[in-house]
């Protein structure tokens, strides 16, 4: 009897499974024509980022560290052009593509400005947090 009942249910799944409905299928949300590149722009953000932690463990060679490093850069700087050239196509204006940026103060009163790299900091610091060289 178990045995029986067990077959009507796979039975009835495997029929469920098969044979689904056109119209039981939810439609797909919309999706934005640029959603893509952003999605890979913040990919290549982390991808950056993870490549900078990994550098300053010591994980990477100086030579291995820019060749990535520039790698990235590099296709950064071409998912930014695509996206700005299918902005303009598209008749968006750059402030829907991205939002803007705040401007880094020079430097704070208290705080520390990386001469290396131009990285400004809340309070005094000996090395610099972004770049990782001595701030004088």
């Amino acid at each position: 009897m178990i045995v029986v009942l067990a077959i009507v249910v796979a039975l009835a799944a495997l029929y469920y499974t098969l044979f689904v409905r056109d119209r039981d299928i939810p439609e797909p949300l919309p999706v934005s024509p640029i959603q893509h590149l952003q999605d890979r722009k913040q990919a290549i953000y982390e991808n950056l980022r993870d490549l900078q932690f990994e550098y300053r463990l010591g994980k990477l060679s100086d030579e291995d560290y820019q060749q990535t490093k520039l790698a990235l850069q590099k296709e950064l700087a071409g998912v930014l052009a695509e996206t700005e050239e299918l902005s303009k196509r598209l008749g968006l204006g750059p402030s829907s593509v991205s939002p803007a940026k705040p401007k880094a103060k020079p430097q704070t009163q208290t705080g520390t400005l990386c001469p290396h790299c131009g990285a400004s900091f809340a309070q005094h610091l000996k090395f610099c947090g972004e770049c990782g060289k001595a701030i004088a």
